[in-house]
């Protein structure tokens, strides 16, 4: 019998299943976007009851459209968007808050206290993370006040992942991975636990954790689509991208451009100390064995691109940036500094505010969108710096996600950085890597098998020098945060 992958990727703007055959090759998928709320300033959240029927309404789709049977199915890969936090009732499952979005500055002051306090330190030391609103912790510490509960109370907070572990196996699954859990601020990624101290820190040492898992592992089982179904494969979507990249062996480097963009170096066993403000984070855990890796987060990528088709109304389709950009004029001195939600890597200003530079009269919608991808490859510029910096190696880097389709900033990336640029035939490197893992967490596949999937759809190689531009937008942003 034919065997085949669904893997749920549930992202910051959408949920996604793809359904793949026993070569891993993507047979089909579907889609359902999910709304963005803001209801304060500097606030992002999602109806976690609309993110679950959106999964079940994908799934189920997937299977009914390709005439599944469950028994047809190896196993489910979950890959989702990090940070976020979710609060759900033990009970009955059903939420009990809107999730805090990873994107939401809320905890900004909380954590710059903290900062003020001499904290920070301690946290980096045991984590590899910064001391941020981006980060789990301060987001469950603001739910765990805010909805005034206390150690007595039959809920359950966690990460997206754990949230829907839980609901697919209606309750009887209360599990994380390891890369998620390297996210939350709580665990500690050399000892390979939650920290008591990090626990302390944040006053949670009432909550219930999830059990930490490797990323290909056994992470019980659904019975919600006719029948039942394993779950063998899980990781932050970063992380996922990372192997659906087969970045295994250390110097290797992978961009994802979602609504943000996620620059990662496999570092192997070698737990590096950023100097510049970079993250060190696990990359994944596979048969008892950990690999590390160095990551810069850029939070607006993908979701400028969106910003000028829904609410500049420059294009219908986020495609069409493409052409607008190759009709603006190179030489425009038009300069935007995307910090819708603060400024990630490497400067971790939390409050900072977009900004658009050097507008004339003879700018135009096109010399907009060209300073928009623009914008996005100088961020990009400033994380591989930063990471050559901190000792990392690179000579090519594969780049995925959606942005990627553009030809056009697939060049500019490679002109801004100096270096090859790979895309892969499958820009959806996230749920494929989920998928890899939740091949290898069955039993169906072993890592060395997925090198051989991996395939190359076009190389981009620097053509334009563009380090002046590049230092005119750093002498913009510098004016900005200063």
């Amino acid at each position: 019998m034919k065997g085949f992958f669904i893997t749920i990727d549930q992202g910051t703007t959408s949920t996604r299943a793809i359904l793949y055959d026993d070569k891993i090759k993507k047979v089909d998928f579907t889609q359902v976007e999910i709304t963005q709320y803001y209801p304060e300033e500097g606030w992002v959240e999602h109806d976690l009851e609309e993110t679950w029927l959106s999964v079940v309404s994908c799934v189920s789709n997937l299977i009914k459209n390709n005439s599944l049977k469950p028994e047809e199915v190896v196993s489910i890969g979950i890959t989702n968007q990090r940070e976020t936090v979710a609060i759900w009732d033990k009970k009955t499952l059903k939420p009990l808050s809107r999730a805090i979005v990873w994107q939401d500055r809320r905890t900004s002051n909380y954590c710059q206290k903290m900062k003020d306090e001499g904290i920070e330190k301690a946290i980096k030391e045991k984590t590899g993370l910064l001391l941020d609103p981006y980060f789990s912790a301060s987001k469950m510490k603001w739910l765990k006040d805010n909805l005034e509960l206390n150690k007595n109370s039959n809920y359950l907070l966690g990460t997206i992942d754990t949230f829907l572990i839980s609901k697919l196996t209606e309750g009887k699954s209360f599990f994380t991975d390891i890369t998620n859990a390297s996210r939350t601020s709580l665990f500690n990624i050399q000892e390979c636990k939650y920290d008591e101290d990090l626990l302390k820190i944040f006053d949670l040492e009432d909550i219930q954790l999830p059990e930490v898992k490797e990323n290909a592992d056994f992470f019980g089982k659904t019975e919600l689509f006719g029948g039942k179904i394993k779950i063998c494969g899980v990781a932050g979507d970063q992380q996922a991208a990372l192997v659906g990249q087969t970045c295994f062996d250390p110097g290797l480097v992978k961009s994802t451009y979602g609504t943000g963009c996620f620059l990662m170096l496999n570092t192997g066993r070698d737990l590096v100390k950023s100097k510049n403000k970079l993250l060190t984070t696990i990359g994944y855990k596979l048969n008892n064995e950990i690999t590390y890796a160095l990551e810069g987060s850029i939070f607006i990528a993908g979701s400028s691109i969106q910003f000028l088709r829904d609410k500049f109304k420059f294009f219908e389709k986020a495609k069409e940036s493409e052409e607008l950009a190759f009709k603006a004029e190179k030489n425009s001195n038009v300069f935007l500094v995307p910090a819708f939600t603060g400024l990630g890597a490497p400067h971790w200003i939390p409050d900072a505010k977009g900004a658009i530079f050097g507008l004339t009269l003879n700018s135009g919608i096109e010399e907009l969108t060209l300073a928009t991808l623009e914008s996005i490859a100088f961020q990009t510029r400033e994380l591989l710096d930063a990471m050559e910096s901190d000792g990392g190696k690179i000579s090519s880097i594969k780049i995925d996600g959606g942005m990627s389709n553009n030809s056009f900033f697939s060049q500019l990336l490679a002109d801004t950085l100096k270096t090859e640029i790979y895309r892969p035939k499958d820009i959806e490197t996230t749920a494929l890597g989920a998928t890899y893992l939740a091949a290898i967490g069955s039993g169906f596949a072993t890592k060395e098998d997925l090198k051989d999937f991996w395939k190359i759809d076009k190389k981009f190689f620097p053509k334009n020098d563009l380090d002046h531009k590049f230092k005119t937008w750093q002498k913009y942003l510098k004016k900005l945060i200063d």
